[in-house]
This record gives C-alpha cells, sequence and structure tokens, in this order.
C-alpha cells in the first residue's frame, strides 16, 4: 500500500496537494515507433547483432545500453550518433492515451517529467505527440547515475520542492519503478500491464484513469493488486 496518505473515494484513490513526476516513454508518450527504426539504424554500424525490440532493457538510459555494447572509450561517440537519430525519428511518436489532458490540467509547480531519454529526444517526443512540455525535466543528463539508482527520482522531487514521500510517480518500467522505490516515493503507479513486474503500489492501463481537480487527484483503482 501507498506511503502517501490517501483516501478512498467513489472507486479511486485520492492525495491531496501530492507531488507528480512522470515518466516519459511508455507514460505519457508512445516512442516505440520512433526508437526502433533509430536504434536499427545505429546498430548497422555499432553493433549489428542488436536488436532493440528484442534486447533493450526499457527505462535504462541510452548511454548505458551503448556503452554495454561498444564499450566505454567508444561510447560518448556511440551515444551521440544514436540521440542525433532518436531527434530525427521522433516525428514517429505518439500521445499514451490520456497524457495531453492529464498534464494540461496541471498547475506548472506540480508536476514534472523525469525520463531515461536525453533532453533533447524527450523534448522532441512530447512535441510530436503534441503533449504539454514541463516546466521541470529530469533527463539522462541530469543526474550521474540513471534508473534504476535512485537519483532521477530525487532530483525530480527537489526541483518540485518536495520530498519523495511527497511525490506520487508514474512509471512503465521496472528500472523506473526500482527508482522511484529506491528514491523513497510515496506511491508509484503503474502503467500498462508489463509493469507489474516492477510491484508497483497500483497497476491502470493509461492515463485516462487518471484525474485533477482544485488540487486533488484521482486515481481509479480497478486493478489493484493486494
Amino acid at each position: 500500500m501507498p506511503k502517501l496518505p490517501h483516501v478512498t473515494r467513489a472507486g479511486s484513490w485520492q492525495f491531496t496537494d501530492a507531488g507528480l513526476l512522470f515518466d516519459c516513454d511508455g507514460v505519457l508518450v508512445d516512442s516505440a515507433a520512433a526508437a526502433a527504426p533509430a536504434w536499427a539504424e545505429w546498430a548497422r554500424s555499432y553493433a549489428p547483432s542488436f536488436d532493440f525490440l528484442r534486447d533493450a532493457e526499457h527505462g535504462m538510459r541510452p548511454s548505458e545500453v551503448v556503452a554495454a555494447l561498444v564499450g566505454r572509450r567508444a561510447a560518448d561517440a556511440a551515444t551521440a550518433h544514436l540521440v542525433a537519430l532518436e531527434i530525427e525519428a521522433a516525428v514517429h511518436t505518439t500521445e499514451i492515451a490520456g497524457a495531453a489532458r492529464i498534464v494540461g490540467s496541471l498547475p506548472s509547480g506540480a508536476w514534472a517529467v523525469v525520463t531515461s531519454s536525453n533532453r533533447a529526444v524527450a523534448t522532441a517526443r512530447l512535441r510530436s505527440a503534441r503533449v504539454p512540455e514541463p516546466t521541470i525535466l529530469v533527463a539522462a543528463e541530469d543526474v550521474e547515475r540513471g534508473k534504476p539508482e535512485p537519483d532521477p527520482y530525487l532530483l525530480g522531487a527537489r526541483r518540485l520542492g518536495r520530498s519523495p514521500e511527497e511525490c506520487v510517480v508514474f512509471e512503465d518500467s521496472v528500472p523506473g519503478i526500482r527508482s522511484a522505490r529506491a528514491a523513497g516515493a510515496g506511491v508509484v503507479i503503474g502503467i500498462g500491464a508489463a509493469s507489474a513486474g516492477g510491484n508497483p503500489d497500483l497497476v491502470i492501463g493509461d492515463l485516462r484513469d487518471v484525474r485533477w481537480r482544485d488540487g486533488v487527484l484521482a486515481v481509479d483503482v480497478e486493478g489493484v493488486r493486494d
């Protein structure tokens, strides 16, 4: 059960005056159609046996995946090439259902995006999906250690002026959920069935199950796991 105080009302968990931290890919945007061809083109030059859909560990920083494939010495140049390809392919990114509505309803100081993508890639994907951009964006290059380490969500909470215990995290990947847990997040909500592997407090299909009104976050509890 979540550590963050809440009430159960009208079939939902309701949180008052919480900070909201959203992962980007798989939570706000569906970037699979953008990432896969970018990685495929990159792999032809750097790692021909790598298949993004088969081999990528989602939720990890691309620089760490690249370093594991090409070695630390070649990683900077190889990552820069990949980032350029991902920015070019970002036009194929689409919105995760409900994302634009919910973040568009939030006050700017109430939410942040905490992503393993590089800043330029995340921004390009949000724009392509027509999801409002956050005032606060924690990206891959902003932390020394990426997910599943706690650094990204610790920084996201700090930039909101909150403690992690005061924050609700929305995540779709196991490394991301582990990062939020390690940071001490008050509640972790998994997006999509695959997120259940990270043992979040609640699993919902997408952000259509989330509403915000007058400082109260309401999350449909259908599908909550014991």
